[in-house]
């Protein structure tokens, strides 16, 4: 039976790996964003421009939701959390990469560069229960999926 701290530790392993998230507050839909990290800092950033929705929702911290799927579809997770912009340029500067610079013309001093800054708090987090035996046992009819697949969800704490 696993922990919530190795469902915690596969979903920080796998965002990091996977970087798509989807981010959105009570007033916005969630939005597909590439989440940027830095060091081990259990926070999650995303840069954007300032002009958006996402940014004016942020100006001040707000409730916001992330949903994430991972790229092979084993792990899945909703987490709340807050969302505000933090243009702190130090950590502009130590996030800054390549991939984002081909969104802003004016470089790390574009004027609608906004740095977002989400800070999880809960996570409902689901692991892909099925396998061959999983199915094999459905077919035939054997065990109580429900039964087989509760360890494979927790509600844990990200922060």
């Amino acid at each position: 039976m696993p922990n919530d701290q190795e469902f915690a530790d596969e979903f920080w392993d796998s965002i990091r790996s996977d970087m798509t998230a989807m981010i959105g507050t009570r007033k916005l839909h969630p939005k597909p964003m590439t989440a940027q990290f830095d060091g081990d800092r259990r926070t999650i950033y995303f840069f954007t421009a300032s002009d958006t929705e996402l940014a004016s929702g942020a100006a001040a911290p707000t409730d916001a939701t992330l949903v994430y799927s991972s790229k092979g579809h084993d792990l899945f997770a909703t987490v709340q959390g807050t969302l505000q912009v933090d243009n702190d340029r130090a950590l502009i500067d130590r996030l800054w990469n390549r991939f984002v610079a081909a969104w802003f013309e004016g470089g790390k001093d574009d004027p609608k560069l906004c740095l977002l800054r989400f800070d999880p708090g809960e996570a409902e987090i689901w692991k892909d229960a099925s396998s061959i035996v999983a199915g094999a046992k459905m077919f035939l009819g054997l065990g109580d999926p429900k039964e087989d697949y509760k360890d494979s969800v927790a509600t844990v704490s990200l922060n």
